[in-house]
């Protein structure tokens, strides 16, 4: 396996969606991509059009920082996806274990010092995650928000498997959509990054196979990263929940982020949580069966 495939797709993607208008390119004769072509990319790039169409191929082994700073601003890449060009680069090349001195990947550990900052946030819900959006360690509070994906014990405590495979999940997040394709976004930047990752790889066979809508946004090969957001929420047992969320890489390899949700004071939001809190402190269970029978959201 390597990463040939996803370099085409994902330049393909980005210069389909640029007009030579936008370009500031003259549109002559008939034209049968939507996009930019080939050769007009190579213009903007200032490089030839056989060397583009090699890039084009998924070879991006021993490319300039250069070449791909002028890529990126002939197909109009954000910051994102600068930096997931950049990644795809980096990955281009013989698998780890072989003499490119990549190390074969470790399963990260949750610190015992990041579980006790969880523990020690006890109004707030917390939880740990990796970059293949598994959730590794939540305090009380976390796992009882998230109880309907605790709950589900085929989803792995994975946010992806569970937005895309569980019905409960177009109850739990109020804009699913917006979530979906965070979630997509969000495993794309790891695929770049870890192309040989198998478990990432046996993740997104699976979603693709078992959800129509997460293949066709795998598809579209946008790319995400995590920063503050607004997440809206449906909790079974308090309603609609509207939290603010912070996300912290951890300062080391491992790829693990802490993920904190909180609410402005005296709002709806505040209200719910301490409600939950108590509720949670009381029975001292953190999981609230859901409703069945509605289903998941249809394919955006």
């Amino acid at each position: 396996m390597d990463n040939r495939d996803a370099v085409g797709a994902f330049l393909r993607s980005r210069r389909d969606r640029i007009t030579p208008e936008q370009a500031g390119l003259p549109a002559y004769g008939q034209r049968r991509v939507p996009g930019l072509r080939r050769g007009e990319v190579a213009t903007l790039a200032g490089v030839s059009v056989e060397y583009y169409t090699r890039l084009e191929r998924g070879n991006l082994r021993g490319v300039s920082d250069s070449v791909l700073d002028a890529l990126a601003r002939a197909l109009r890449l954000d910051d994102t996806e600068r930096m997931y060009l950049y990644d795809l680069a980096r990955a281009a090349g013989p698998a780890p274990g072989t003499q490119s001195g990549q190390r074969a990947a470790r399963p990260p550990t949750v610190r015992p010092s990041v579980t006790r900052i969880l523990d020690g946030m006890p109004q707030l819900p917390a939880y740990v995650m990796n970059n293949r959006l598994d959730t590794l360690a939540a305090n009380p509070l976390g796992r009882a928000l998230y109880s309907p994906m605790f709950a589900d014990a085929t989803s792995g405590a994975n946010v992806a498997r569970f937005a895309f495979l569980n019905p409960a999940a177009g109850r739990f997040y109020t804009d699913w959509e917006r979530m979906a394709r965070f979630a997509v976004g969000a495993l794309r930047i790891e695929a770049g990054r870890h192309p040989y990752d198998r478990e990432l790889s046996n993740l997104i066979g699976e979603l693709c196979t078992r959800s129509d809508t997460f293949r066709v946004l795998w598809g579209s090969h946008d790319v995400h990263v995590f920063r503050e957001s607004r997440k809206r929420l449906h909790h079974p047992l308090v309603g609609d929940l509207e939290l603010d969320q912070e996300t912290m890489n951890l300062p080391d390899e491992s790829g693990l982020s802490v993920v904190v949700y909180s609410s402005p004071p005296g709002s709806p939001a505040e209200d719910g949580l301490k409600l939950l809190a108590g509720w949670t402190a009381t029975t001292g269970r953190d999981q609230q069966p859901e409703p069945a029978g509605e289903r998941l959201p249809e394919q955006p």
